[in-house]
């Protein structure tokens, strides 16, 4: 316990000094954490040796960023977002895929790596897209709507990917399981619904003047229905994402929202942090040109695709070439895949540092493009700043 202190101790103090420094350059402050495992994690100053424990903690923050997700996603809303962005999210996804593939075949990974890495290009980052939006166009323009509309489309598509490639290798195929898998969790949300509506409603509408119950109501709900999900072979993530989704539709929803935030917010440092630190440079020489490239093709490439579509979808092309490149980068759930699939065998730690690589630059490249061409909450200059 000492020494988990001790270590936790060393990279929140070096997390919030590349914070500061992260705020003065215009940078999303995820990098500023993974950019402090990369220095004092075990592949570079080496102040923090042994990451497993602070990575096992830090996945309580994608549970709960999955369950925050479902929060924002009111079944009415959600229709209405993808009537909109419906061809957008698949066309992108699909094209981003057939990249990622085939650019993976021709440097010679394997057939489940390619489908992996075509998998991580498919989606773009939630965190990263809602951090650089106006709060007034996050939640009134109609920037923000169709951003968030592709966005929750993708999120949902991810969902289905995680539990896709826990099928890999089955002895049953991975069509087989992916169905069962899929059968059970139409019966596990209907059960969610009824449960929401019959018993946790009750319960919050009892509670409802006492924040602190809440608040461990919650929780409760969160990681309850995801040990639940994980038990019936649904995994963690997939439960704490419905487990928000049913709860949308309450009132209390946005209050438990920004309740955890700041509890999420903690264990995404500890997230970011792991996944710098794990970056092994032995192998990232090996993967330095390719990754290079692709992140190239991906930073030019995304963002016409998108403003290609939305302009198909009858948008104008000023408002299509920025929303292309808000929604121009890789997601946090590129990296959760590439995790997940490094864990569970399917590919090896080689293609798993490629896909991690390719995203950081991205993550990096598309953040200076947006604030210093379009209005964020860190803009580059008076007229581009807003909140």
């Amino acid at each position: 316990m000492e020494k988990f202190l001790l270590d936790l101790s060393v990279l929140l103090v070096f997390a919030a000094i590349l914070s500061y420094f992260a705020v003065m350059l215009r940078q999303p402050i995820i990098i500023a954490y993974i950019i402090s495992g990369i220095l004092i994690g075990p592949w570079g100053w080496g102040f923090i040796k042994n990451v497993e424990f602070i990575e096992m903690v830090s996945h309580l923050g994608i549970t709960l960023l999955l369950f925050l997700v479902g929060l924002c996603l009111h079944p009415q809303k959600l229709l209405s977002l993808f009537k909109k962005t419906t061809i957008v999210t698949l066309g992108s996804s699909l094209a981003s895929f057939l990249i990622g593939f085939s650019f993976a075949l021709v440097w010679r990974f394997s057939m489940i790596e390619s489908v992996c890495i075509g998998f991580t290009l498919m989606f773009s980052s939630t965190i990263l897209a809602v951090k650089l939006l106006p709060t007034t166009k996050l939640h009134h323009g109609k920037m923000g709507a169709s951003c968030i509309g592709v966005l929750i489309m993708q999120d949902l598509l991810a969902v289905s990917v995680l539990a896709f490639i826990r099928c890999f290798n089955s002895p049953d195929g991975a069509t087989f399981n992916f169905f069962i898998l899929s059968f059970k969790l139409v019966v596990f949300i209907g059960a969610l619904f009824l449960v929401e509506y019959f018993v946790i409603r009750k319960i919050m509408t009892y509670v409802d003047r006492l924040h602190e119950a809440l608040f461990v109501l919650g929780l409760a709900w969160c990681f309850g229905i995801a040990s639940i999900s994980n038990s019936m072979g649904l995994f963690f993530e997939t439960g704490a994402f419905f487990a928000g989704v049913v709860l949308a539709s309450h009132p209390i929803a946005l209050f438990i929202s920004e309740k955890l935030k700041p509890l999420r917010d903690f264990f995404l440092v500890l997230f970011f942090f792991t996944l710098g630190a794990k970056l092994n440079f032995f192998i990232m020489k090996g993967i330095l040109i390719p990754a290079l490239l692709l992140a190239g093709i991906l930073i030019w490439g995304k963002p016409w695709i998108f403003k290609k579509l939305f302009m198909l979808s009858g948008e104008e092309a000023s408002f299509a070439k920025e929303a292309g490149v808000r929604l121009g980068q890789l997601s946090e759930f590129s990296l959760l895949i590439a995790i997940l699939a490094f864990d569970l065998g399917h590919i090896s730690e080689r293609a798993s540092q490629f896909i991690q690589f390719v995203t950081i630059i991205t993550f990096i490249v598309s953040s200076y493009w947006v604030v210093f061409n379009y209005p964020t909450p860190i803009g580059t200059s008076e007229k581009l700043i807003k909140d």
